[in-house]
């Protein structure tokens, strides 16, 4: 296969590209590509325009159809654009043909959340993490790194050069990822000791999607300096702190966010960060309730816990944040109008389902302004205590003599 010369283009703007497909409406595909565009910012890039077309589900070849792809390398070529993302996960035959029709870097959602990872990793165990990500991701399309070699003719099985150098690579990196994987295991044995010796304290995570505000919430309860940010996957590393809710003394634990299509290497990886979610007696689930699609996210995270085990017969507390930033449409709904989140007021909102979750744990707060923090406190309070009693009865030295109306500080 000849090689093709990348010229030198705009490496900072990047054009987007996703679908409306079958399984994928009009407006979800519009809303994911917003998320795809904060994702980008995040990883430092410029998004000028967007690419969006209608199929039935993703061309095997080339993931959009030929002509819209020709369209984009139009668009590339007159605006020297050096980057193109795509708001799905490419297969190695799809990236190697896009890349070959419109000779620019090309990303998928997956290789661009990796990316964005690598840059956050602050920590040996994170980084250890997401190199293992990336090597397990990079495996299967270690082929499109060589397809600039040419293979010699000739031979039963026409074995080239870049094929032998493609092998070594494979063996290389498998090897890397097994030696990854005994690095985490001995970190895993180090902080599940660390997790042993916390002593007798209920254990509560703050769980949620990316960028719902659980570090904010964080350093409001825990009177700490989290680093919090208004950009995607703020967090990686878990961080836990000792909180005092009216002389109530528990763990805390603000972990990754979570995320739709969140690489399968990356919850692979992460699993064992996810082990304070998993251990912990009590979930603490943050909804950014401003967000137009909160439903979903909040079905998002539901399943990523199913999927790491955690969210079984777990004690959730629901915590709907934001409500400083909640806005809806006003206009008074006639009996054709459609109910729909975006013309439902909040009060509307908790008297629908909402009101049903209330019986089992549910409040509305803004870490931000301050709003209903002491209500929160105070349902964590009434379940902690719950929770300690349960698995210590024997052990209430920790109620005796307090009240509702002690101090908080630590």
């Amino acid at each position: 296969m000849r090689e093709f010369i990348i010229t030198e283009t705009k490496s900072d703007e990047a054009v987007l590209v996703g679908l409306i497909t079958r399984n994928q409406t009009e407006d979800q595909a519009k809303e994911y590509l917003d998320e795809l565009d904060f994702l980008s910012r995040t990883a430092g890039v410029e998004p000028v325009v967007r690419f969006l077309q209608r199929l039935e589900q993703p061309h095997p070849v080339t993931f959009v159809g030929k002509g819209k792809l020709e369209e984009i390398r139009l668009y590339v070529e007159e605006r020297e654009i050096g980057l193109v993302i795509f708001d799905d996960e490419l297969t190695p035959k799809q990236l190697r043909n896009i890349e070959a029709v419109l000779k620019v870097r090309i990303l998928d959602r997956t290789s661009l959340i990796l990316d964005i990872f690598a840059a956050r990793a602050t920590t040996a165990y994170a980084k250890t993490q997401v190199e293992l990500a990336q090597y397990r991701y990079m495996l299967p399309r270690l082929t499109r790194l060589w397809t600039h070699l040419e293979r010699q003719r000739g031979g039963v099985g026409m074995r080239g050069p870049g094929e032998t150098q493609l092998e070594t690579d494979k063996r290389l990196i498998q090897d890397r990822i097994a030696h990854l994987k005994e690095e985490l295991k001995g970190i895993d044995r180090q902080m599940a000791m660390q997790r042993k010796n916390r002593g007798k304290l209920v254990r509560v995570a703050l769980v949620g999607y990316t960028n719902v505000g659980k570090s904010t919430l964080m350093n409001v309860l825990s009177k700490s300096d989290v680093f919090a940010e208004n950009k995607l996957f703020a967090t990686l590393d878990t961080t836990v702190r000792k909180v005092i809710v009216h002389n109530l003394p528990f763990l805390l634990s603000d972990t990754v966010g979570f995320i739709r299509k969140l690489p399968t290497e990356l919850i692979e990886s992460f699993k064992s960060t996810l082990d304070e979610v998993r251990e912990a007696d009590l979930l603490v689930h943050v909804v950014d309730i401003s967000h137009p699609n909160f439903e979903e996210h909040i079905e998002v995270v539901s399943s990523t816990l199913r999927e790491i085990t955690a969210g079984d017969e777990k004690s959730v507390l629901l915590v709907f944040n934001k409500i400083d930033a909640f806005t809806y449409d006003e206009k008074p709904l006639d009996d054709l109008s459609e109910r729909t989140r975006r013309n439902l007021s909040r009060e509307d909102l908790e008297r629908t389902w909402m009101a049903r979750l209330g019986e089992s744990g549910c409040t509305f707060i803004s870490a931000r302004t301050g709003e209903g923090i002491d209500e929160l406190k105070t349902l964590l309070y009434d379940r902690v205590k719950e929770l300690h009693i349960q698995r210590f009865p024997y052990n209430d030295f920790l109620f005796q003599d307090y009240t509702l109306e002690t101090n908080d500080d630590e």
